[in-house]
């Protein structure tokens, strides 16, 4: 099926749906967050996708040939995507009730993923950002779950490095955070643009693949590649700067989608200082007016109000990695050193859940 076929299904689809659903639609992948699914590393170096349970135990663990990194739940399916770590070019299909793979694809001639995927609320599509590098374009592919898999379509992304992107409340926009920085597989991940890069944070229309929106960061070296949203179309972003580590820009950026206005939130000196000018991930609270973004280098889980946007406090763990809403409130957050820990949004403090010792990666994936 070529681009234009799939639109003109894309646009059928979105007019049978009727109008826009509004923002009041909660994430179904996060209303059931008993357990969770996670890229980590053994301590002898093998990859794995695993699953554990949310006290941090670990129920399954399947070994990979590499590194990956983000993944997304089928609505509707035990079905979960599991990308590969940029500039890894598979995508794996598993049963998220025990671990066993069902599918495992390719990114096609020249393409690579960049770790993100999301699908469409009926499960049918799944949206996969890649990277088309004998251009160096960013892409946004479309694979139609219903068929195996089949790849139907290539959404361009009007420039480079598109990462994390999220399905907004209204089921037919998609969040995307483009990093802009330009890399190329015989490269491995050296960055070859610094100088003239271009992130943005990308409102894109899922059955046109038309950018409805661009919001830019206030340096073009702030690489914007992680986010979540609320139930309220409230989108946290997070930053990283790629420009001399002296310098302290705003690393988290904040757009109300009902509103259009995009802003950056000013943290304390201290606790800006504190990330090391690197953002992880990033989870926005369904219980409350909370988001928690990690900051590895800095060890430390940062914690705002999407509100409001004002910051609330920061609280320090170890190589903070991968973090999701618990299901009795505060966050579960992973390190890269071991452990899960509990994060009492009320107490602020970070207790430890299990030590298991594996190298867990920067993203956690509700089930």
């Amino acid at each position: 099926m070529n681009r234009r076929r799939f639109v003109q299904l894309g646009l059928a689809a979105l007019v049978l749906s009727g109008p826009l659903a509004g923002c009041t639609r909660l994430h179904s992948e996060r209303d059931r967050p008993q357990r969770f699914l996670s890229a980590a590393d053994d301590a002898n170096g093998q990859h794995l996708i695993t699953l554990a349970d949310h006290q941090g135990h670990v129920l399954a663990r399947v070994p990979v040939a590499e590194r990956c990194h983000g993944g997304c739940v089928r609505p509707g399916s035990a079905q979960v995507a599991v990308f590969a770590r940029r500039p890894g070019r598979e995508l794996y299909i598993l049963d998220g009730r025990d671990g066993a793979l069902l599918h495992q694809l390719s990114s096609g001639d020249k393409h690579h993923f960049y770790g993100h995927g999301v699908f469409s609320e009926d499960g049918q599509y799944l949206y996969a950002t890649a990277n088309h590098f004998n251009d160096g374009q960013g892409q946004v592919r479309v694979y139609d779950a219903r068929q195996q898999y089949q790849w139907v379509a290539d959404f361009p992304v009007g420039g480079m490095d598109p990462h994390e992107l999220r399905l907004h409340p209204d089921g037919n926009t998609l969040v995307i955070a483009m990093g802009g920085i330009l890399t190329h597989p015989d490269y491995d991940r050296i960055k070859l643009n610094l100088d003239s890069m271009r992130p943005a944070l990308l409102l894109m229309n899922r059955h046109t693949g038309e950018i409805e929106q661009r919001h830019e960061p206030s340096h073009h070296q702030l690489s914007c590649h992680h986010l979540d949203i609320s139930s309220e179309g409230v989108v946290i972003a997070g930053y990283q700067f790629e420009g001399p580590e002296w310098e302290r820009p705003p690393l988290i950026a904040r757009l109300d989608t009902r509103s259009g206005l995009f802003s950056e939130v000013a943290l304390p000196a201290e606790a800006l200082a504190a990330m090391h000018n690197y953002v992880a991930s990033v989870a926005v609270s369904t219980q409350g007016p909370l988001a928690a973004i990690t900051a590895p280098r800095g060890n430390r889980v940062v914690l705002i109000n999407y509100l409001s946007g004002e910051y609330v406090a920061d609280i320090h763990l170890p190589d903070a990695a991968g973090v999701l809403p618990a299901p009795q409130g505060g966050f579960v957050v992973t390190s890269g050193l071991g452990g899960v820990y509990l994060l009492d949004e009320q107490r602020l403090t970070a207790t430890l859940l299990n030590p298991e010792k594996l190298h867990w990666d920067n993203h956690l994936t509700a089930l």
